[in-house]
């Protein structure tokens, strides 16, 4: 992977709020979605104490609730 694949895919990241203002719902209910079991819960990354989410794998698990 070079540097500019590497810089891109961390741009990728979201953060809590930047999840929250995309689906304009409420930061807890991020929050809430990131502690569910299952389909319901919302695919992230923990780096610490922190959250992080891939654009793409949210997307994705969006399709999948659309299924359901």
């Amino acid at each position: 992977m070079n540097m500019s694949e590497h810089a891109e895919q961390l741009e990728e990241l979201m953060t809590v709020g930047d999840v929250a203002q995309t689906l304009r719902v409420p930061v807890s209910w991020i929050y809430d979605r990131t502690r569910r079991r299952g389909k319901a819960r919302i695919p992230n990354i923990k780096l610490g104490k922190y959250l992080r989410f891939k654009r793409a794998e949210v997307q994705q698990w969006l399709e999948e609730l659309r299924e359901i």
